[in-house]
């Protein structure tokens, strides 16, 4: 059974128009006007149990619509859709103790009572069995190192202590699915390298499968082997990330510095018929080395020739290749 099976989902919603000026306000008194908003478009989604699976895409592209509809909140406009092979919406109540939801700025701890009392009262609700939950608590306690924090109230923790709380509270329940929407907002590094090693131990252990949606690109290099992009309501990309890189990077860039000032013709010149653009001036140069040419290329031909003080080999980032394809609109998966 898959994790998520979504096919055609979609989600509208109908937004008000209001009119200019005191006519249109009392005109809209008796005759509102609506426009329609796709905000999903249609999209089809796979994810397969265990795999760690990071949800990308600018503000207003339709993430968050998508983790409501999967996570029964809204109710899809169209299309199908299956969760731990529950109708998210309309099993609700069997359905929510088979997933675990953690969003970076929303609790679901108490926020005047302690720690350990807001896990009794999920015990409650989760309908845990007192042995079961001791060990499997426990065993969060140790992992995320929240001990010191059981008998202190939600208000006074700092951020880093209260997501890795939330981080506990979400997999009390020994959820199959796991939705993280913003986990490290606001972190520190050291906090986050925790929190990404402690989901990575979650995924080993327990095969608990991750739909991870964040801003923060390292998260995604850091846990997911696929990301998923979404833009405009539409899946532009779903795939591996060496994937990603493949098509999309702008290949290695060689920053030169040279000895003695270049004419940037010599060096087209001595590079010629190798897939290789040139930028700079003087003694300073960088070579954008496209598919099929490696550095080495372009060294065998320089060397020879021209006098080299430094070098550095820079590969594109993730985060440079996801700005290039929200930039030229599209991508081809």
């Amino acid at each position: 059974m898959r994790s998520i099976e979504a096919r055609g989902l979609t989600k509208e919603f109908k937004v008000y128009q209001s009119r200019s000026g005191l006519t249109g306000a009392f005109r809209d008194l008796f005759n509102r006007q609506y426009r329609t908003i796709r905000a999903v478009n249609g999209i089809d989604l796979t994810i397969e149990p265990g795999e760690i699976v990071g949800y990308i895409g600018e503000n207003g592209a339709g993430k968050s619509t998508t983790i409501k509809m999967l996570t029964g909140i809204l109710e899809p406009t169209g299309g199908c859709l299956r969760v731990n092979g529950y109708d998210p919406h309309r099993e609700r109540e069997e359905f929510v103790r088979t997933i675990g939801v953690v969003f970076g700025q929303r609790s679901q701890l108490w926020w005047d009572i302690a720690v350990k009392e807001s896990f009794r009262l999920l015990k409650k609700l989760y309908r845990l069995s007192g042995e079961g939950y001791r060990q499997h608590l426990d065993r969060l306690v140790e992992v995320l190192e929240i001990g010191p924090f059981l008998d202190q109230p939600v208000r006074k923790l700092s951020l880093g202590q209260r997501m890795r709380c939330e981080l506990a509270a979400a997999l009390l329940h020994q959820p199959r699915l796991l939705f993280l929407d913003e986990p490290t907002i606001g972190l520190d590094v050291l906090v986050k390298e925790n929190i990404r090693r402690f989901l990575k131990q979650v995924n080993a252990e327990y095969g608990t499968t991750i739909l991870l949606t964040t801003h923060d690109l390292s998260d995604i290099e850091a846990l997911c082997s696929r990301v998923v992009m979404l833009d405009k309501g539409n899946i532009i990309y779903d795939g591996d990330l060496e994937r990603l890189r493949t098509q999309w990077g702008d290949g290695r860039r060689l920053i030169l510095e040279l000895k003695e000032e270049v004419p940037s013709f010599v060096l087209n010149e001595k590079t010629r018929g190798l897939s290789v653009k040139w930028e700079g001036e003087g003694t300073r140069y960088t070579a954008r080395l496209e598919k099929g040419t490696t550095v080495s290329d372009v060294l065998s031909r320089l060397v020879p020739a021209v006098a080299v003080q430094e070098l550095k080999i820079e590969e594109a980032t993730t985060e440079d290749i996801v700005r290039r394809i929200y930039r030229e609109g599209a991508a081809h998966a």
